[in-house]
């Protein structure tokens, strides 16, 4: 039940639930051991979550207790509007409590908070794969037709 599920921003005391979270989302996503994603890049990103100069924000959604999922959001700028655009970087529900409306919860609340920042419009992106995920995302927003190309350097 939805209810029942609270969003709140991550506290410091929230880090060993938050890196169970964390690495279950980069499992997810293969990055399954601490060689696919160094200690450094996870210590850097909780840094990041409580430094007032990083644009990085982050949530923990908990139920009874627990923290089940996690989203991490920024801001930036754009050249086609003046307001900022928010953008939902990481969107995690723990197993046991997928279908449950912990990503909805997550999800809206970070529409709240875009909206207080000012925003435009909040996006992200998924794998193509996520199709049970893609089916929450097609009822809370559009697709926007933009396929993404990379190139590491």
């Amino acid at each position: 039940m939805a209810t029942d599920i609270r969003v709140r921003a991550v506290s410091r005391e929230d880090f060993d639930a938050w890196k169970v979270l964390w690495d279950g989302y980069n499992a997810f996503y293969g990055r399954k051991d601490a060689t696919r994603l160094p200690g450094a890049v996870t210590e850097m990103t909780w840094s990041r979550l409580f430094d007032s100069y990083e644009p990085v924000h982050a949530l923990v959604a908990e139920r009874a207790g627990a923290l089940v999922g996690l989203a991490h959001f920024l801001f930036h700028r754009s050249t086609i509007q003046i307001a900022p655009v928010c953008y939902l970087n990481d969107l995690f529900t723990a197993e046991a409590a997928r279908g449950g409306g912990v990503a909805r919860a997550l999800i809206e609340e970070v529409y709240r908070r875009a909206a207080d920042a000012g925003a435009g419009r909040v996006y992200w992106l998924t794998h193509e794969t996520n199709t049970t995920a893609m089916k929450l995302y097609d009822q809370v927003a559009e697709k926007s037709g933009f396929l993404v190309y990379r190139h590491l350097v």
